[in-house]
C-alpha cells in the first residue's frame, strides 16, 4: 500500500512540484530538536518486517529458536550489514571522507546516506555465518529463513531513499519524472525531473518477494531460496543500474553492475551445482500396522 501511495504521489505531483514547497521533505516529524526523519522511519520499518517474516516462518525451515535467541542472530547480522555497507562506501569515496574538510566522524554518521548494499550483503553474509558457526545453527536454513523478508525490506527502505533524494536516476521527460527538492539529486539535478529509481526498485523487490516466499514453501534443498534471492536482487539492481547516475564507480564501471553478476553467477552455480532446485525427500510415516488377534473371543 505504501508503495502505492508514493507511485500516486509522484504521478500527480512530478509535474507541478514546483508549487509545492512541501512535497518530498525528509523530515518527517520536528519536536524541537527532535527529528523524525522518512529515512529512519522507513528503515526500522523494513527491520521490524524482517523480523516479523523470520518469526512467522521458524517452522518451515526446522530450526528451533525462540524468540529472543531470533532476535539476537538478527542484530549480530545487521550490525555486520552495515559496517560493511558503510565501510565499501566509504573505501570507494575515500577522496572525500579523507578530505580536510570533511570532519574525522562523518564516516560513522550513517544518517547523512551513504550505504552500499552489496557490502552489506557481503559482510551480512559472514556475519550470519559467524553466529551459526558459534551457536550452532545450520546456516542454509537461515540463509533462507531471511532472505524473503530482506528483499522486502530492502524494497521498503528504498522508499526512505526516495524521501531523502538519494539513489536516483537520470534526466527525463517522462510524466512521472520526479523533481527533489531535497538530498544530492536536489544538488546535482536542481529543478531537473528524475527517474525514481527507488520506486522501481521497490516494486522490483517486492515482485521479488512474492516469488521468495512462494519458492520458499516448495520444500526445496536448504540455500535454494538464499541463492534464488541472490539471483533476483542481482537481476534487478543490474538493470536498474543503467538509470542510476549516482552509482559508485570501479576503475571506471558501475561497481553495483559488476557486484550484480557475480551474485548472479553466484547463485545459478549453487542453484544448478548443488542441486538446490531438488525438492527434500521428507521421510514419511511408515502406517503402523494392524495386527489381528490370533483369537477372537465370542459372546
Amino acid at each position: 500500500m505504501g508503495i502505492g501511495l508514493l507511485f500516486l504521489e509522484v504521478l500527480v505531483y512530478s509535474e507541478r512540484i514546483d508549487t509545492k514547497e512541501n512535497i518530498l521533505n525528509p523530515i518527517l516529524l520536528s519536536i524541537g530538536s527532535f527529528h523524525l526523519s522518512y529515512y529512519g522511519l522507513f528503515y526500522g520499518l523494513a527491520i521490524l518486517v524482517v523480523y516479523t517474516l523470520a518469526k512467522r516462518e521458524l517452522g518451515t525451515v526446522g530450526v528451533d529458536l525462540n524468540d529472543d535467541e531470533l532476535l539476537n542472530v538478527m542484530i549480530l547480522t545487521f550490525l555486520g550489514a552495515i559496517a560493511g555497507s558503510r565501510l565499501y562506501y566509504v573505501a570507494l569515496n575515500w577522496e572525500y571522507y579523507s578530505s580536510t574538510k570533511t570532519p574525522w566522524y562523518e564516516f560513522a554518521m550513517i544518517w547523512h546516506g551513504g550505504l552500499a548494499v552489496h557490502g552489506g550483503l557481503l559482510t551480512g553474509c559472514l556475519s550470519l555465518w559467524l553466529v551459526c558457526r558459534v551457536h550452532p545453527l545450520p546456516f542454509k536454513q537461515m540463509a533462507d529463513l531471511f532472505a524473503p523478508g530482506l528483499l522486502l525490506g530492502q524494497g521498503i527502505g528504498r522508499l526512505g531513499s526516495f524521501m531523502n533524494g538519494e539513489s536516483f536516476g537520470s534526466a527525463t521527460s517522462l510524466p512521472w519524472g520526479v523533481i527533489f527538492r531535497y538530498g544530492q539529486a536536489a544538488k546535482d539535478y536542481p529543478g531537473v525531473a528524475l527517474h525514481p529509481v527507488m520506486l522501481y526498485e521497490a516494486l522490483a523487490d517486492l515482485v521479488g518477494f512474492l516469488l521468495l516466499y512462494w519458492t520458499g514453501r516448495k520444500q526445496m534443498n536448504p540455500g535454494f531460496t538464499a541463492a534464488l534471492y541472490l539471483s533476483i536482487y542481482g537481476v534487478i539492481r543490474f538493470g536498474l543500474s543503467f538509470l542510476r547516475v549516482d552509482d559508485l564507480l570501479i576503475g571506471g564501471v558501475k561497481g553495483s553492475q559488476m557486484w550484480s553478476i557475480l551474485m548472479v553467477t553466484l547463485s545459478l552455480a549453487l542453484i544448478f551445482g548443488l542441486e538446490l532446485y531438488r525438492k527434500e525427500e521428507i521421510p514419511q510415516k511408515k502406517e503402523e500396522q494392524q495386527f489381528l488377534p490370533k483369537r477372537q473371543w465370542k459372546l
